[in-house]
């Protein structure tokens, strides 16, 4: 039997049948029949069943649905089977085996599904794509007819788009960034027996501006709040080359402050307190001072007297009086100053003069000078013949950009003859050329130093400044004897901004930076954009004062990138960008304690004095105004105030004497100096007060306020003094308020009373102390006694002062109680008219001293001495002696005596007062 190949149709036409026929040998009837048909194979879908046996037809036929997608294809042996030779069927002859081969024909059962559920694309604007992307569906049907995808079609309609039986989408026309943004489309596709797909696919295409080589996603303001610290300027800026074959990157980073102060944003603390903060050795002298009385050699020059700067229009110039400098500078001398200074006008522009000390008189020569002179900065130094009698270096020059660059810039020219040394914003410059000259002859000429020009003095008919200078100085002083450290030099000229890096160590390999000597410019070099991204990221800005210049710091950004092969191959384009500094709240400055006192006279006269601040406390504090993002619009304007105390330094105290100033030869105000060691304070003492003046704490300037005494030991100078103090930070920025203090001498009162013999309770009461700011002289008409009210003082002497006017209450009483007693006896024996005379007062020994310079204040009365002068009023009875006549009037004094007895009975009786041994 020979093979034989059949093909069956798919899952519903799998149980058609196949008719096959077998022939067999005929011995008779019934050995001639075909019985059966046996299929080999390991579960087939099939079986075979027998039609005709004596014709040998059967049937092959699935016995389960067939799939095409599960098997395209079956292969099977089949075999025919006789019916025997045997009643039972017995003794089977099969046939050879045939093969059978089935195809299974396939069902367009399944549609079209896309591989992705949305796509997504870019293109830029104004180019034509033959292929922007490409889309693509599968069918799971069998066959290459129905499994097959022949065709894509856009479903959204007026989009200008196409798509070919490929699934590649392009534009039919060129898109515009600025017509739309983004495209979003509807794709469906189709099988090759025209079966589309169940669900259409979401294409969306982006339109891009034409592709501009530069830095991208950085803010143009970034936003400094004082005391933040270091904060990113770029946190998400990345570069895009346009798919350029870059190699390297070029960046560099520059923070532009040239606008803001002397270049950037420094301490504006004096030049005296920023010496003694950054160490740098004492005995500097100020040439251009702020104008003063005793300064007053700068008072004609055009200044800046927010920022202590001097501005030379080339008409000015300054003499510095004699005996300001030494005329000896001796071999080692510093001489320094901030100056900003442009091109000179003209092709040969003169020397413009900083600083000179040339003759006074007759000749026209120059000892020192320090000019500028064609963008060079040139030193000349001229030796006495006496200390040296050859060739010696005499004039210094350095050809400097900065000179000219209308910049500020920090000058120090150390001397160390004969090495002259200049740095500039604390770099070191060696001279490019040095020039000997002759020394100068010995004469007796005076000189003459001056700042902004020079003295001419002779060669000339009238004496005259010459080489004005044009332009701005500041801080200029000289320092005999001494040089600056660079590490001074650098601390005196040191920014408190600049830039800074985040986390160097995490910054990329293949990173190179380098920074100005200022941090004002960043270089950053590298070959990996991802790198460069990253490490530009960390680049932060950093205010270190506590009280920053608010305003504007300009940011400028330049790359340079290079390719493969080339020199340049694209231009990226600046970044400008500024840094918007906030201001911060502003301090308010307290000084608290007490503000008056008094003590005896010996503490003033003593040694040590009087401590004048015993307890002064300074104290800063802030307002903000609380923000919450819970409040409503409404209730903004009801935001709680919220008062801070803070900690900052201060830059000098002053304690000012209010009215006449001291006399020296009386009154003094002392400081220990060892109170100032440890410090970074100085002070300095005159007649009209003390100041201390260095940047320190609060908490260092209240110990050495605290530690200041006043002394008076004079006898003709007053009694009470008035001082005030206030202080400052950041050179008068801010002020605190001004702290007024009444200090009062107390001089002694001495009252020795001696009663008469008939006295039986008290000798002697003497040594009454009053202290002068309480007590005031109140002026009665002659023949009147005066009296001495004290009012209530605080401290020890108000308690000796109650005992003593106590004592004297009570001696008083026994006086009125005697006269009582007399006045009965009188009533009694009918002797009316004697009753003035019972009592009489040996008044011989009594002693009162005065000090006639005092001034007494008029003490208010209480309720209760009110109401028993009410009393008194009704039987006042008072007899007046009058004193001998003496050089000079005496003062009169009057005692009120008030007593109130049992009976509500009052009486006062007179007494004679034998003044005539009183001492004035």
């Amino acid at each position: 039997m020979s093979a034989t190949k059949h093909r069956s149709r798919g899952r519903r036409r799998g149980t058609r049948a196949t008719r096959y026929r077998s022939k067999g040998r005929r011995r008779d009837t019934c050995i001639g029949e075909i019985c059966a048909f046996k299929i080999h194979g390991q579960e087939m879908p099939f079986e075979a069943v027998v039609l005709n046996k004596t014709s040998g037809e059967g049937l092959l036929r699935a016995k389960s649905p067939i799939d095409c997608e599960l098997q395209k294809e079956y292969t099977f042996i089949i075999q025919a089977y006789d019916c025997g030779s045997g009643p039972s069927g017995t003794n089977w002859k099969k046939s050879h085996k045939a093969v059978v081969h089935i195809q299974v024909k396939d069902v367009n059962e399944f549609s079209p599904a896309f591989k992705e559920s949305i796509y997504k694309a870019s293109v830029t604007e104004g180019k034509i794509y033959d292929s922007i992307l490409q889309v693509e569906a599968t069918d799971e049907d069998c066959s290459p007819q129905y499994s097959q995808i022949c065709n894509y079609e856009i479903v959204t309609t007026g989009v200008p788009f196409a798509i070919d039986r490929n699934g590649n989408i392009r534009n039919t026309e060129k898109l515009s960034y600025d017509k739309q943004h983004q495209y979003e489309i509807m794709v469906t596709a189709f099988d090759c027996g025209q079966k589309h797909a169940t669900e259409d696919v979401l294409v969306r295409v982006n339109v891009k501006p034409v592709c501009k080589p530069g830095w991208e996603d950085w803010n143009k303001r970034i936003e400094y709040r004082p005391g933040s610290g270091s904060i990113p300027l770029f946190p998400s800026i990345h570069l895009e080359t346009c798919d350029g074959p870059v190699s390297s990157i070029h960046t560099t980073i520059e923070l532009q402050t040239s606008y803001i102060r002397k270049g950037c944003d420094r301490e504006t603390y004096s030049e005296k307190s920023l010496q003694k903060l950054c160490g740098a050795s004492s005995g500097a002298i100020d040439l251009l001072p702020s104008p003063s009385t005793t300064t007053n050699w700068t008072a004609g020059l055009l200044m800046d007297s927010n920022d202590m700067i001097f501005k030379f229009d080339g008409k000015q110039g300054a003499k510095i009086p004699d005996g300001i400098v030494p005329k000896n500078l001796t071999d080692q001398f510093t001489i320094t100053l901030w100056m900003k200074h442009g091109p000179s006008p003209g092709l040969r522009a003169e020397k413009e003069t900083i600083l000179c000390n040339s003759d006074k008189t007759e000749m026209n020569r120059h000892h020192y000078a320090l000019y500028v002179h064609n963008c060079r900065l040139v030193f000349l130094l001229r030796k006495d013949f006496d200390q040296a009698d050859t060739f010696r270096p005499a004039e210094f020059h350095w050809k400097l950009d900065q000179i000219c660059d209308k910049e500020w810039h920090y000058y120090v020219v150390n001397v160390e003859f004969p090495v002259v040394t200049l740095y500039m914003d604390g770099t070191t410059y060696e001279p490019y050329l040095v020039t000997n000259d002759w020394p100068i002859h010995p004469s007796h000429i005076a000189m003459q130093l001056t700042v902004g020009a020079c003295w001419q003095g002779g060669e000339v008919t009238k004496p005259r400044f010459a080489q004005y200078f044009h332009g701005s100085l500041a801080s200029l002083t000289i320092r005999p004897g001494k040089i600056e450290s660079q590490k001074v030099i650098s601390c005196l000229q040191a920014c408190k901004e600049g830039l800074d890096i985040n986390s160097l160590e995490s910054l990329g390999q293949g990173i190179k930076y380098h920074f100005n000597p200022s941090q004002s410019v960043l270089v950053m070099e590298g070959d990996d954009i991802e790198n460069i991204n990253q490490a530009l990221q960390k680049v932060s800005y950093i205010n270190s004062r506590q009280f920053p210049t608010a305003g504007v710091r300009r940011l400028k950004v330049s790359s340079e990138v290079q390719c493969f092969g080339e020199d340049v191959c694209i231009s990226i384009p600046d970044i400008d960008a500024y840094v918007m500094v906030f201001q911060a709240n502003e301090p308010k400055i307290t000084i608290t304690g007490m503000d008056h006192f008094a003590r005896p006279a010996a503490q003033f006269e003593s040694e040590r004095g009087v401590i004048l601040l015993p307890d002064i406390r300074i104290v800063s504090t802030v307002t903000k105004m609380e923000h919450s993002v819970d409040l409503r619009e409404h209730d903004r304007a009801n935001k709680q105030v919220i008062v801070e105390e803070m900690l900052h330094n201060l830059d000098f105290c002053d304690v000012l004497v209010i009215g006449a100033e001291l006399d020296p030869e009386q009154e003094c105000l002392e400081l220990d100096n060892g109170e100032l060691q440890g410090k970074h304070l100085d002070a300095t003492n005159s007649t009209a007060g003390y100041s201390i003046y260095g940047v320190d704490s609060m908490f260092s300037y209240e110990q050495v306020l605290r530690q200041l005494r006043y002394r008076n030991w004079g006898t003709s100078s007053t009694s009470d003094r008035k001082f005030r103090v206030k202080c400052s930070e950041l050179n008068g920025r801010y002020t605190s308020n001004e702290f007024n203090l009444e200090v009062s001498k107390e001089f002694s009162l001495e009252v020795n009373i001696l009663h008469s013999s008939n006295s039986n309770f008290m000798d002697h009461v003497n040594h009454m102390i009053f202290q002068p700011k309480f007590l005031q002289s109140v002026q009665h008409p002659e023949g009147s006694v005066s009296a001495v009210h004290s009012s209530v003082v605080p401290s020890v002497a108000t308690i000796v002062i109650i005992i003593c006017v106590s004592i004297l209450v009570l001696v008083v009483m026994l006086g009125v109680l005697r006269l009582r007693s007399a006045r009965q006896h009188s009533s009694l024996g009918g002797h009316q008219g004697t009753k003035d005379n019972e009592m009489d007062w040996d008044d011989s020994a009594l002693t009162i001293t005065v000090n006639p310079m005092e001034k007494y204040e008029k003490p208010h009365p209480t309720e209760e001495e009110s109401g028993e002068e009410d009393i008194d009023d009704e039987e006042e009875d008072t007899t007046s002696a009058e004193s001998d006549d003496s050089e000079e009037e005496e003062e009169e004094e009057e005692v009120i005596v008030q007593r109130e007895d049992k009976q509500n009975a009052t009486r006062q009786e007179q007494l004679e007062w034998d003044d005539s041994t009183l001492p004035y």
